[in-house]
Parts: C-alpha cells; structure tokens; sequence
C-alpha cells in the first residue's frame, strides 16, 4: 500500500498565496505519511482576466509557484504531482503544463495540456483556450512511488485515444487534475472518471478546482480516487477545499488485470 494525498483548492488570482496553501498541504501530507501529493489543474493561478493573469505568468524558471513547490517536496521528501501551471513560453502563447516533481525537489516529467476547452456552455460560460494557450503533443508517463503514472489534464479527460495510450502503456495510476465546470461537472465528472480507470485498468487520481473563485468563475471540485475496477476511494465533495488521502495498492491493479485482461487482448482497430 502506498499513501497519497490529494489537495482540493479554491485557487485565485495571487500566485503567492496559492503557493503557500500548496506548501503547508505539502507539509500535512508528509507529516500524516503520504508519499506523494497531488494538486488540481492551475495550482498557481486561476484568473480569467487574461490581461490580468499575463502579469503573473512567467517562464519556468521564473515561475515562483515552481520554485516553492520544489523546495517544499526537497524539504519533505515528497513526491508531488502538480496538476498545472500556466507557463510563459514566448511569442504571445501559454503552455497548461503539470509537472511531476520528485522527492528531492527535481523536475521528473513534464507534460502539456493536449487538448483546449473552446466552448460555448447553455448556462453561458464561453472558454476560449486556444487563444492564449498552446496544446501540447506528446503523451507522457514516468515512474514513480506509485509505479508507472500516467499524466493528462482535466478537458484531456474526455478524449478517450489518450487513455487508450496511456493504458497500452501499462500505467498503474494516471493523473487527470481538473478545474471542471459545475454544470460539466454535473453531468459528467464521476462517470467519465470511472470510465478511465476502468478502460487502463488503473487507478485515476483526479485533485481539482472547487468552489467561487475570486475571478468569478465557479468549480465543481469532488476530487476523487478511483481504482482499477471502477469503485470511488474518494471523493472529496462540492463543499470546499481541503487535503484527502487515499491508498494505493498495486496488487489490486494485478488482480484486476488477471480478472478482465481487456488490455492483453486490445486489438488494434481497422481505419
């Protein structure tokens, strides 16, 4: 059995405050035995107004978020799993990139949001990711105290090739932090959760966003741990943020392999 800790957050415009609400759980989660934690998409900043944000988005090696995040996982020897920052990569464009950070405070993978939420919603939320950030194009997995981890993006979730790639690639947990809508998230959150885990025989860890937020915007939160046959370890509801903890146990993922070996017998499809 391993143990994580998962970081629901209510992030907001100021990138300090939000590194310090990741540390201290950083902190909690290595002082109650997690060996990795794991936190929502846009860690460091959740802010609409894009001219606004623009002022706090720096390159990687500038950016404070990072710099804070990998002291504190160096501090506590902890892996942790940071769901997403906006990143300055030049030329007028952003990268979504989670990172993976090991327990000596060092980078161990990277990866960027693949797919961008461009979206017209009944309630009249309109999301135009495309037009600040640019989409990354490589699927990205490493080891990790977990096993083999799985890395994507909260809209990723719901594009079913990248899951199917991540289970070719025998990931034993996939990481999908999120900042859900609430009416997306109504519909569709649990479902589609359980769906990915159950598809990778995996377990899915999906830290997210919950609550009003100071750029108006509203989360749907219910961070939760799914295992590899689809049975929710956690959810940590629509209430507010907080730090939850889950067990790991790759025996599981074994048995249910041995159970239902859709992976062994996945044939490549036609065109």
């Amino acid at each position: 059995m391993t143990r994580i800790a998962l970081l629901q957050m209510q992030s907001g415009i100021d990138p300090g405050r939000n590194a310090a609400t990741i540390v201290e759980a950083a902190e909690r989660a290595a002082g109650e035995g997690a060996a990795m934690l794991f936190t929502p998409e846009m860690s460091g900043l959740l802010d609409r107004d894009r001219a606004r944000a623009a002022k706090n988005i720096a390159r990687e090696a500038d950016d404070r978020v990072l710099s804070a995040v990998r002291e504190a996982a160096a501090r506590k020897a902890l892996w942790i799993a940071l769901g997403s920052l906006a990143i300055d990569l030049g030329g007028g464009k952003w990268a979504n990139r989670s990172y993976l950070i090991d327990s000596g405070g060092d980078i161990a993978a990277r990866y960027d949001k693949m797919h961008m939420f461009d979206v017209d919603l009944a309630s009249g939320e309109s999301w135009r990711e495309s037009n600040a950030y640019r989409p990354g194009e490589e699927i990205v997995t490493t080891d990790t105290p977990l096993g083999r981890l799985g890395l994507s993006i909260c809209y990723d979730l719901r594009f079913p090739a990248l899951f199917e790639a991540l289970g070719n690639r025998r990931c034993d947990a996939i990481a999908i932090p999120a900042a859900f809508t609430v009416p997306t998230g109504e519909a569709h959150w649990h479902v589609l959760q359980r769906a990915r885990a159950i598809e990778a025989s995996a377990y899915v860890i999906a830290a997210a966003q919950v609550g009003t937020h100071e750029d108006g915007r509203r989360t749907y939160g219910h961070s939760l741990v799914v295992d590899p046959w689809g049975e929710v370890l956690l959810d940590m509801g629509g209430e507010g943020p907080g730090l939850g903890f889950a067990e790991i146990d790759a025996e599981r993922i074994a048995e249910v392999r041995r159970q239902v070996p859709s992976l062994a017998n996945r044939r490549q499809m036609p065109d």
